[in-house]
């Protein structure tokens, strides 16, 4: 019986194990996978009219000010490991849609980042422009952090533009498709895959959730049964019980007892 119980404990610990680990990298990669559809529609058919560049914007911005944020306030580490692969995804996507627009705007001015146009902004000509915007913005948030390290407003505030930031994803696509009186070229896994990975839903597995103990199989009443109320003789030799009824005694009660 000891060791059919040593055999459960194993089996219980292994999968509570597995759950943790198939839950940790769903919310590490969860993220990306509404963009894989994306990525490949725009591959496949060279057009990238339907996707908007500033959702990148959005979710560059929101996860690097949450990068800086866990500097003031200590968060999991399963989210910034979700923030530096959603920034990856972002520079990936940027990288494809710039090479795209630049393949079919073969005789359009080129535009760069060090032009300071904000008629332009974030529709420059080559991807290395978008990374150095998005190197300056890490480097000057990153020295305002520093210097504001020590001010709980300051962290709070950081903390809250970077979920608001988040917050605010749909906009840029809602904006882009207002202007082209369309929804062409967005795939619907974008905006149903975005919302299933919402990361505030997700709760690590306990490992008291699965965990059974041979001692809670044995006695599977957590706390003690109570006994029942024992009548008590009343004269004529009758029992009576605790509401008051009287009944012939039970022979065998002393027996028993």
């Amino acid at each position: 019986m000891i060791m059919e119980d040593e055999v459960f404990d194993q089996i219980v610990s292994v999968f509570n194990s597995l759950v943790s680990w198939v839950a940790a990298g769903a919310m590490v990669f969860g993220g990306l996978v509404p963009y894989i559809p994306q990525y490949r529609d725009i591959r496949r058919t060279q057009n990238a009219e339907g996707f908007s560049t500033y959702v990148c914007l959005v979710l560059l911005v929101a996860n690097i000010l949450r990068i800086l944020f866990r500097f003031g306030r200590y968060f999991e580490t399963l989210l910034l490991m979700q923030s530096i692969v959603m920034i990856a995804t972002m520079l990936i996507m940027l990288n494809l849609c710039t090479s795209v627009r630049m393949a079919s705007e073969l005789n359009t001015k080129r535009r760069s980042f060090i032009d300071f146009d904000w008629n332009h902004f974030w529709s420059w000509s080559h991807f290395a422009d978008y990374v150095q915007c998005v190197v300056a913005f890490t480097l000057v948030a990153a020295y305002v952090t520093y210097l504001l390290l020590d001010s709980v407003l300051f962290v709070e505030t950081l903390g809250f533009l970077a979920v608001f930031s988040e917050a605010m994803l749909g906009t840029p696509q809602l904006h882009c498709n207002y202007q082209n009186k369309s929804t062409e070229g967005m795939r619907p896994p974008y905006s149903s895959g975005r919302a299933a990975c919402c990361r505030s839903l997700w709760t690590a597995p306990s490992s008291s959730r699965f965990t059974t103990t041979a001692a809670t199989r044995r006695n599977p009443c957590p706390t003690p049964c109570p006994t029942p109320p024992v009548p008590r003789l009343s004269e004529g030799g009758l029992a009576r019980s605790p509401e008051g009824t009287a009944h012939a005694p039970w022979k065998g009660s002393e027996e028993t007892l």
